[in-house]
């Protein structure tokens, strides 16, 4: 597991062996993250018998090294979707999104207490206008759905976090945060229990795809170094990982790399006096929530390509910029991690061929969408395809240039974004 404060403060399950032979299931799951997780979890307690693959251990990637947010909604907001889908739409997918929050809710209360479950997200603005909108939508939510949120003034966001940066801000106390490793943990855990056959340190090379899709008589074939698993149906949750594995997926999905860190305990200089999680209104944006040790728990920073960054000093700059009280802090743990985006920021979920589907590009609200995203393929290899459909019919268009050129284009596109928060801003 990665350095990081969430992996030196949760309780790991015992390993889970290598791969090794020829088996045979109904749902194979490429990834051990919350994806993978929870469709497993699901699946097994509908009867399937499930094998799930993954290249290091359970909550390796981007389900160990996250903010941890519980949030609302979409990337996009409700005026938005209103505009591109029709408000008939537009509300089936806040629907939608607020199932899929209690769903994680749910799941956290059972199987992963210790996550330490927290209510309350503050969006932060960065400028007047910004918080504006955030007044805007929030009464356009309030009006229609009926839900309560509470807007803040740049007085009040002090007093809250401490700190002078933001313009407004909105607090929502339906939404919160968690230790994101313990709950991938305690759905692992309960993936054991359920009689779920995990294997770790198997990395999949390939999938060789079956043409017959009548029946398990010619099932799909996942390849990893020392064995193989042949299953009817297979679902590819790898996130950010696992380009190689189909086409389309990878046209779709990019992986990018974020950085946190976490600060040694802050006691008197702990600038949060009442526990919330925040994340504010940049496009690059910057999320953090204090520990109830008094540590902040700050992310900031990205970068896009194979390669990792300094992780220091590029957290350092997001933090020191909000809090300028502290940029002399020493940081106890730091560490990155390899998330993935869409082109709109909207997740992609979808069947690459018959039985093969694919789920990620959760684009920073993977908690709780890919949570959800696990359950809907389940139930739509079980032949309800209601919430499948929903995420399916999401725009998640194939990046400028495909699998092949289109990182470098989008990663210019979201320098260019990044650029015009440091300029804007």
């Amino acid at each position: 597991m990665p350095e990081s404060w969430y992996a030196a403060t949760a309780d790991a399950p015992a390993p889970h062996p290598v791969l090794r032979g020829d088996h045979r299931a109904d749902l194979c799951i490429i990834g051990a993250g919350y994806t993978g997780l929870s469709a497993a979890l699901h699946a097994a307690k509908a009867g399937m018998s499930v094998i799930v693959l993954d290249a290091h251990r359970v909550g390796w990637g981007a389900s160990g090294r996250n903010g941890g947010q519980v949030g609302t909604g979409l990337n996009w907001d409700v005026s938005v979707l209103d505009k591109t889908f029709g408000k008939q739409r537009a509300d089936a997918l806040w629907a939608m999104t607020e199932d899929a929050k209690k769903l994680t809710r749910s799941l956290l209360a059972e199987h992963a207490p210790d996550a330490d479950y927290t209510a309350g997200l503050l969006q932060a603005a960065v400028t007047a206008q910004k918080a504006d909108e955030l007044a805007q939508e929030a009464e356009l939510m309030r009006a229609r759905f009926g839900y309560d949120t509470t807007m803040c003034d740049a007085a009040q966001v002090e007093a809250h976090i401490g700190t002078k940066a933001y313009s407004g801000a909105v607090l929502d106390m339906d939404a919160g945060y968690c230790h994101p490793l313990r709950y991938a943990f305690g759905l692992a855990r309960a993936c054991d229990a359920a009689g779920v056959q995990i294997f770790e340190r198997s990395t999949v090379h390939k999938i060789d795809v079956s043409t017959d899709h009548n029946s398990a008589r010619s099932p799909h074939t996942v390849r990893t170094d020392a064995g193989t698993v042949s299953a009817k149906f297979i679902l590819q949750a790898t996130n950010g990982y696992g380009a190689h594995l189909n086409r389309k997926t990878a046209a779709r999905v990019l992986p990018i790399n974020n950085y946190i860190a976490a600060t040694e305990p802050l006691g008197a200089r702990a600038p949060i006096k009442k526990l919330m999680a925040v994340y504010d209104s940049k496009f690059v944006l910057n999320y953090f929530w204090q520990s109830r040790d008094g540590r902040l728990i700050f992310g900031g920073g990205e970068s896009y390509g194979k390669r990792f960054g300094e992780i220091e000093p590029r957290v350092r700059k997001q933090l020191s910029e909000i809090y300028p009280e502290l940029s002399d802090v020493k940081f106890s743990h730091k560490w990155g991690g390899t998330l993935a985006v869409t082109a709109t920021r909207l997740p992609f979920v979808g069947q690459v061929v018959d039985g093969h589907y694919s789920a990620g590009g959760y684009s920073g609200h993977g908690l709780v969408l890919a949570t959800f995203a696990g359950r809907a393929c389940v139930n739509a290899m079980r032949g309800d395809t209601g919430e499948f459909d929903m995420l399916q019919n999401l725009p998640s268009p194939a990046l400028p240039g495909g699998a092949v050129l289109g990182g470098l284009i989008t990663n210019a596109a979201m320098r260019w974004m990044a650029l015009k928060d440091r300029l804007f801003h």
